[in-house]
């Protein structure tokens, strides 16, 4: 049953990654480069303190800090604990498929970039559902988008995304639940 799996994903990953093209390399190198962001991170937190002011942005500038270290940390835990290769360090894939990426890690299973991508998403979406609407379904295709492209860059299997975009959304929603019981505790919104 696993063997059949581990099958049906190689297959899978072959086929989106080998939808890439030269054109589009550039842009998809650009999403998976994790500095390309930092200008959203930095409009999310000016959100955050806009609707919640200085006080609760510090809350959730530490709890955003212990979210992106816990879903990393945890996510190098299960790489270490299933030393599953990545795509690109498979000598009889790497003729059929698309390597892209600067480098190429050692293990794969389950992707960081999506788990942190997804927990970033879940954690502001929800904090500014309240304010504004639609900014939690922006920042959940955002973090497809990021999720994705790590198949299109040759490093990442599809169970490695939507195991890492799991984890990501349920780390994101306790620690968005962590946040909000912070401010209600010390009585800061």
């Amino acid at each position: 049953m696993l063997e059949k799996i581990l099958q049906y994903d190689t297959e899978l990953f072959l086929f989106l990654n080998n939808l890439g093209t030269e054109t589009w390399d550039g842009l998809w190198l650009l999403i998976t480069d994790k500095l390309t962001f930092i200008p959203l991170y930095a409009l999310l937190l000016f959100l955050l303190y806009k609707k919640y002011g200085w006080k609760a942005l510090l809350v959730f500038v530490v709890v955003v800090a212990l979210m992106i270290t816990f879903t990393d940390q945890i996510t190098n835990v299960f790489k270490r604990g299933f030393e599953r290769p990545r795509p690109c360090r498979e000598t009889d894939l790497i003729d059929q498929m698309r390597f892209i990426a600067v480098r190429c890690g050692k293990y794969g299973f389950f992707s960081g970039h999506s788990s942190n991508s997804m927990a970033a998403a879940v954690f502001a979406g929800l904090l500014l559902r309240p304010f504004y609407k639609n900014a939690i379904f922006i920042l959940l295709f955002w973090s497809a988008v990021v999720a994705y492209s790590r198949i299109y860059v040759g490093v990442h299997y599809p169970t490695d995304i939507v195991c890492g975009l799991t984890f990501g959304a349920i780390s994101g929603f306790i620690f968005y639940k962590l946040s909000k019981f912070l401010l209600k505790k010390f009585a800061i919104t």
